[in-house]
This record gives C-alpha cells, sequence and structure tokens, in this order.
C-alpha cells in the first residue's frame, strides 16, 4: 500500500494534477478491459471443456470403453 502512494505521488509530482482525472480514466478502462476479456476467455475455456466432456457419461445404456 505505501508503494502505492509513493507511486501516485511521483505521478502527481510528474504529470501534474490537472491530469491525474484523464490518466485515471485510461487505468479504469484498461482494467475494465481487462476483466472483460478475462471472464471471455474463462467462458470460452468452460465451453470447451463442456464440448470435450466424456460422451459416454451421458449415454447410461451404452458400455463404456476400457
Amino acid at each position: 500500500m505505501v508503494v502505492l502512494i509513493v507511486i501516485l505521488v511521483l505521478v502527481i509530482l510528474w504529470r501534474g494534477p490537472k491530469t491525474l482525472p484523464k490518466l485515471g480514466e485510461a487505468l479504469g478502462r484498461g482494467v475494465r478491459e481487462a476483466r472483460t476479456e478475462a471472464t471471455k476467455a474463462q467462458d470460452e475455456l468452460a465451453a470447451e471443456a463442456e464440448a470435450h466432456a466424456d460422451p459416454a457419461a451421458d449415454q447410461p445404456d451404452q458400455q463404456r470403453p476400457a
């Protein structure tokens, strides 16, 4: 947490306090996009895992291969 505060102070000194809202907005957009992409990737992996599930498990009257 201390490191984050130090970085924030350095950014304020380097860029100026007027540009801080723009930087925060850009950071928020990046985090939002990263979360969206992570959710998409998880959904794709779950769908792929479901598609590759054991097909014999869905059909109980057939024998499974050994």
